[in-house]
């Protein structure tokens, strides 16, 4: 059976390396992808934050038409920002699992410590069973 990772924590937190470890053999997709110019430089755009994370559902659901497993690592603070994977996953059959990363490792892309704390506000559990 194919399985797609969620991996949602705060910005520092290991989102990315922990998809890294997971997905040797597995597929891997995030927001920030959409952020890296053809030369491999993250130049975040805020403006464009709404179509990054489109765009990061879009390769998840086009990747899951093919056979295979998936990691997509995002801040996902709340349910409904990752409940778009959960109903791709229900809509191809894949096993999903939600995996929480809580390291404190700093933001690579020097997110404000306002808006993590905003973030950590905001965040919702995640309800195992729920899927």
């Amino acid at each position: 059976m194919n399985t797609l990772y969620i991996i949602r924590g705060l910005p520092g937190s290991g989102k990315s390396t922990l998809a890294k470890e997971i997905v040797k053999d597995y597929r891997h997709f995030e927001a920030d992808m959409f952020h890296v110019d053809s030369n491999g430089v993250y130049k975040f755009d805020p403006s464009r934050v709404r179509d990054s994370h489109e765009w990061c559902k879009a390769r998840v659901d086009d990747a899951m038409a093919i056979t295979g497993n998936i990691a997509v690592s995002n801040t996902f603070t709340q349910r409904w920002e990752y409940q778009p994977y959960i109903d791709m996953a229900d809509k191809y059959g894949w096993d999903v699992h939600v995996i929480e990363s809580k390291g404190e490792w700093g933001s690579i892309h020097n997110v404000p410590e306002s808006v993590i704390n905003a973030m950590r506000d905001r965040w919702e559990e995640h309800k195992t069973g729920a899927e």
